[in-house]
């Protein structure tokens, strides 16, 4: 989902009543970002509190490749890392993903041995639908077993976009929250739904229903979902004791633009991209009777503060044996504070921006190759910023492009390198830079090798539904990524 999609950053169309009414009784945060601008290592992120190249979310095939969790990926999340659920235990909290997981598919990656108590979800994402011969349809699980495959016994029409999968991962929210509730039980709930990840999907009540087409059914179902978990919560009395927050795992596809993409408002470029549209997220914090109604924050945010404010609300401390890249937002968001950060916009194993108050200064540009291009696959459709936005991957390591997000939000118009500003901003972000990289222990890469045989074959539970599936002998591989 893009910056851009709700109405309270100013869609126009005004289809989000109650993600616009949930950030008018809480704090909205206007500079807040993602960790990864694609959706495996931003999740790996926010559940580690630290970046893709130190839990082990990216690439080493290829430089400044982006990198996900397709099926055929042999790597997932490392049992060295401590991930938020596992940490909230010690305090006593019953922990729940509903939706998309994509930390890794096999067995030893499965979210109930990472942390959490209850699944109801996926592994990957909704593509499909395959023909179970050279891929097999993508499982969905309730807890430990699958209870099926989407596009078999979870359908999405591709024609009409119908399904009718957020309304059941709503249900499945609404009724974890009255579980807990009744038996007095703190809660995490890990609510990651995929609607608006092309192919976009919505159910028959909201279809046809959006200004915006089909992507915007999708978002119209989400913001009434959320509607529904907030009010929930209110009927249960526990709103004042739970905290929400709302964001996204990475800025709007506008490669899937302008049917299936949406909004990454007047940022340049969209999600596979470390430009603005790629990385800066829609989000929102709410905890009636705590934080203010109506507060706005230019705290510079990261889905990687989400681990450490999360444990800090449950008095706990965040693991002192590693690196933690996310911070305590709760001084940010009770009192007003601002806390000065960076933030590091990582593509795969290189770092290729950093941003510091208003200013960011981008060592690497890339969007994606000529022979991509060529083939129409674009991700910063008409937006091209002579000199920024690259099809060749450009190195300004020893002069990097600056931009002010102050004046400049749509990073078009580089400080000239000639000015005292430039040099200024430059000297404080080079210094930022030499820290990160001195203390940087990358972890080891989960995304290199690929084997068609660890694809969702058979997985647990499969036999009682007659849905296993022989794998092909097995065969690893480098994997390949082209952006």
């Amino acid at each position: 989902m893009g910056w851009g999609d709700l109405g309270a950053f100013g869609e126009p169309s005004k289809e989000t009543p109650n993600l616009d009414q949930m950030a008018a009784e809480g704090m909205l945060f206007l500079d807040f970002y993602t960790a990864n601008p694609l959706c495996s290592p931003s999740r790996a992120a926010l559940l580690t509190g630290r970046l893709p190249v130190r839990n082990g979310f990216y690439t080493t095939n290829g430089h400044a490749r982006n990198a996900y969790t397709p099926q055929d990926i042999v790597g997932g999340i490392p049992d060295s890392e401590l991930l938020l659920p596992e940490l909230l235990k010690k305090a006593g909290y019953t922990n729940k993903i509903i939706g998309k997981w994509h930390l890794g598919h096999r067995p030893q990656f499965h979210p109930l041995k990472h942390g959490f108590d209850e699944w109801f979800g996926s592994p990957n994402c909704h593509f499909g639908p395959y023909d179970n011969r050279d891929r097999p349809n993508i499982p969905l699980y309730r807890d430990w077993e699958m209870i099926g495959r989407y596009y078999e016994d979870f359908k999405i029409d591709l024609k009409t976009g119908e399904a009718n999968l957020t309304q059941l991962y709503l249900q499945e929210a609404l009724d974890f929250i009255s579980k807990q509730q009744a038996s007095q039980q703190p809660f995490f709930l890990y609510w990651a739904i995929d609607a608006t990840h092309a192919p976009v999907y919505a159910s028959k009540q909201f279809l046809g229903t959006s200004q915006r087409g089909l992507y915007g059914d999708a978002v119209r179902e989400i913001d009434d979902s959320v509607g529904k978990i907030l009010k929930h919560l209110q009927q249960l009395g526990i709103s004042e004791n739970t905290f929400v927050f709302f964001t996204s795992d990475n800025g709007a596809a506008l490669i899937s633009a302008p049917k299936q993409g949406g909004s990454n408002g007047p940022f340049l470029c969209g999600k596979q991209t470390t430009f603005e549209g790629g990385m800066r997220e829609p989000a929102i914090a709410w905890w009636p009777g705590h934080i203010p109604a109506g507060g706005v924050s230019h705290q510079l945010g990261s889905v990687m503060d989400l681990f450490s404010t999360s444990l800090s609300l449950a008095g706990l401390q965040p693991p002192s044996d590693r690196q933690i890249d996310g911070i305590d937002l709760l001084p940010v968001i009770l009192q007003g504070k601002l806390i000065d950060r960076p933030i590091f916009y990582y593509r795969g194993n290189e770092l290729m921006a950093v941003r510091a108050g208003l200013y960011k200064a981008h060592y690497w540009t890339w969007s994606n190759s000529w022979e991509e291009h060529g083939k129409g696959i674009d991700f910063c459709p008409g937006q091209s910023v002579a000199g920024v936005t690259t099809h060749t991957q450009e190195e300004h390591t020893y002069l990097p492009l600056l931009f002010h997000l102050g004046r400049d939000p749509g990073e078009k118009y580089p400080l000239s390198f000639a000015s005292e500003e430039y040099q200024r901003a430059v000297e404080h972000i080079s210094g930022l830079v030499q820290q990160h990289k001195a203390s940087l222990v990358p972890g080891q890469p989960q995304l290199n090798v690929c084997d068609q045989a660890v694809m969702n074959w058979s997985p647990p539970g499969c036999e009682k539904l007659g849905k296993c599936l022989k794998p092909p002998k097995s065969d690893p591989k480098k994997c390949s990524w082209p952006h």
